[in-house]
């Protein structure tokens, strides 16, 4: 990154910032939070104060202005303890909050957003269905307009800090049928009605993950998102940026699969040498570096385009492609390497490799990537 074009003084002031707060206050703690299956909520208070939960969001609510390689540090840096559960819930408000901040009324940015981003409480993002992922324009759950109130009944599922939540940002059904009836309401964690059910997972075990049930919520009229069937169109804007997020992440956990596969090459010894003298070995660490170094450097590209106003969709979507299975190609041979060492719990790259499916099927899925892509191309 420092021999890069795209990084000035102040991107890399913040990664030595980033650095220090992973190393001092997650990667000690990394394993023992996975395997609890949570961290502190002390964490987001201590994120915030590095400006960690502010980037991009305005600064009249304790925003920090940056741009998208600002962001890319921040997502790798975050990667270096190699437990993307914390990454992910750390994180949430990235998807929850921007709906916010870019459509709710004043009032409610005014009495959310500070609270949300000075770390005192946690955004969330509630789309996905048990009857649907992808397919947002095709939600069920209804939210009936009563008076100064809307009624909200239905169920999500996979929401991303869906235990702990305070305040989360809800697709649902006002009108007919289609994307045209979708609209977005802010629901608080503590509404009557509201129940949750924690989820077990393959990987992200330090984040909690739950299925949201509203049973007739009554939800102020004012939290409502936007407009009525705005929704969907504010769905969409949130997806360029969520994939970003999700591409720079998935590099920046291959990184570390490259690394500590170096690391461990150069320590562990077979047939009386370092197994890195291994010619079979050091093709593949050479292998995940050259992904790496490619897929780093589409990103940084795709970062460039952005900051210049264009909205490549296309190349965003190949962009998250590219990055999930270059992390699952690093994570593979990473364990590959580390062999026995490498199906033991503790290790970095055994943690990674469990998190790689969640990242190819969240934020849209590797078939649903390509088709968006084609469907930009013309095809």
């Amino acid at each position: 990154m420092a021999n890069s074009p795209f990084y000035t003084a102040e991107h890399l002031a913040f990664r030595e910032v980033m650095r220090r707060f992973v190393e001092r206050e997650i990667e000690p703690h990394a394993f023992r939070w996975d395997e609890a299956g949570e961290f502190p909520r002390e964490l987001y208070l201590k994120a915030a104060n590095i400006g960690l939960l502010g980037l991009g969001f305005p600064e009249e609510f304790g925003g920090v202005a940056c741009d998208q390689f600002m962001r890319i540090v921040a997502s790798q840096e975050l990667a270096r303890a190699g437990c993307g559960g914390v990454s992910a819930s750390l994180m949430s408000h990235t998807i929850g909050a921007p709906p916010i901040a870019r459509a709710a009324r004043a009032e409610v940015k005014a009495r959310m957003l500070p609270e949300i981003l000075s770390g005192r409480k946690i955004s969330a993002l509630a789309i996905t269905e048990p009857g649907g992922g992808s397919d947002v324009a095709n939600l069920r759950t209804k939210a009936r307009r009563d008076g100064d109130h809307y009624i909200v009944s239905g169920e999500k599922t996979f929401i991303t800090s869906g235990m702990r939540a305070d305040y989360i940002t809800v697709a649902v059904r006002t009108g007919g049928e289609g994307a045209g009836g979708v609209s977005l309401l802010l629901i608080p964690g503590d509404t009557p009605g509201l129940s949750r059910t924690p989820l077990k997972k393959m990987g992200w075990w330090a984040s909690d993950t739950a299925s949201l049930h509203f049973d007739d919520c009554r939800v102020p009229a004012e939290n409502l998102i936007g407009e009525e069937g705005a929704g969907f169109k504010i769905i969409m804007q949130n997806f360029n940026s969520e994939r970003m997020g999700m591409a720079a992440g998935c590099t920046g956990f291959a990184q570390v699969c490259v690394e500590e596969a170096i690391a461990y090459a150069k320590e562990r010894h077979t047939f009386g040498k370092p197994i890195a003298h291994h010619q079979v070995i050091r093709h593949k660490i050479v292998d995940m570096a050259q992904k790496v170094a490619a897929t780093q450097a589409m990103l940084e590209m795709l970062a460039w385009r952005l900051e210049q106003g264009e909205n490549p969709v296309a190349e965003i979507c190949m962009m998250k492609n590219q990055a999930t299975q270059t992390m699952a190609f690093c994570a593979s041979e990473a364990v590959q390497i580390f062999g026995g060492a490498g199906f033991m719990r503790g290790v970095k790259v055994e943690r990674i490799y469990r998190e790689v499916k969640v990242n190819a099927i969240g934020g849209g899925t590797e078939e649903i990537m390509k088709d968006l892509a084609s469907r930009q191309m013309g095809l």
